[in-house]
């Protein structure tokens, strides 16, 4: 009669795909977990944006309260204010399209021009969009600002480059990042506020540069790499439960 196998060495031989299985569901789990946290977070941040770029305009802080500026709070209110354009001065910010902005469609320019406030003090705006072959002032002419414009915008602050952002093309009038004391810099424009504001309003004679509110429009698909990542969990799990299954009867 021939002696029971010892379960042992089987048992030793699960004992790695075990731990593996585990390991895996642990860092799936905690990727969906994690999901679920961010849609929680990009909700409020939503929600709060929202509410801010429905708010009425206030006056524009004065020039000696913009050190005190936060734009961890500060940014996204809207503001209003008269101005004059500085002449015939405008650096262009390239876009393929923007989150805020649903009615910008395509590649094109943000228009971004210094404007000079009545007590003292530059602020650079953002007039809005003009789509691919309208970048040259000289082809939309009727959109030039003359005078005090009375413009309501919100307040935004320098965007932070990324590692695959060009670099920026001065000589060309070109920049691919919102940086309005670069563009003084560059510009000569002197001194500027630390924030720019993008302007709702007026439009501009013509239609372009083309303003436009700013929406809560940010993308928020957290929910469903959440249930990815659980469903490769459950997917994993069960494939788990079936192997085991087969290498038991196997060997039963």
């Amino acid at each position: 009669m021939r002696a029971p196998a010892d379960p042992a060495p089987r048992r030793r031989g699960l004992l790695v795909p075990a731990i593996a299985l585990i390991g895996a569901l642990a860092v799936l789990v905690s990727l969906g977990t994690w999901q679920l946290e961010r849609r929680a977070g990009k909700e409020a941040l939503i929600a709060e944006l929202a509410r801010k770029l429905a708010a009425p305009p206030l006056d524009l802080p004065p020039r000696e309260r913009w050190p005190q500026l936060d734009p961890a709070t500060d940014e996204f209110r809207r503001v209003k204010f008269s101005a004059e354009f500085l002449p015939d001065q405008e650096a262009l910010v390239y876009s393929s399209g923007s989150s805020l902005r649903p009615d910008v469609k395509g590649p094109g320019y943000f228009v971004f021009a210094p404007a000079r406030l009545a007590g003292g003090g530059i602020v650079v705006v953002d007039r809005g969009f003009v789509p691919e072959g309208k970048q040259d002032a000289s082809a939309r002419a009727q959109g030039r600002p003359s005078g005090v414009v009375d413009i309501v915008g919100v307040l935004r602050w320098p965007e932070a480059r990324g590692a695959f952002t060009p670099s920026d093309q001065p000589d060309k009038n070109l920049w691919f990042a919102r940086d309005p004391a670069a563009m003084a810099a560059a510009k000569g424009w002197g001194e500027v506020a630390p924030f720019y504001v993008d302007q709702e309003a007026p439009p501009a004679p013509g239609g372009l540069p083309k303003v436009g509110p700013l929406k809560a429009s940010l993308p928020n698909n957290h929910l469903q790499y959440a249930v990815t990542w659980f469903g490769l969990a459950l997917v994993t799990l069960i494939s788990a439960i079936l192997l085991w299954r087969s290498r038991r009867r196997g060997t039963a």
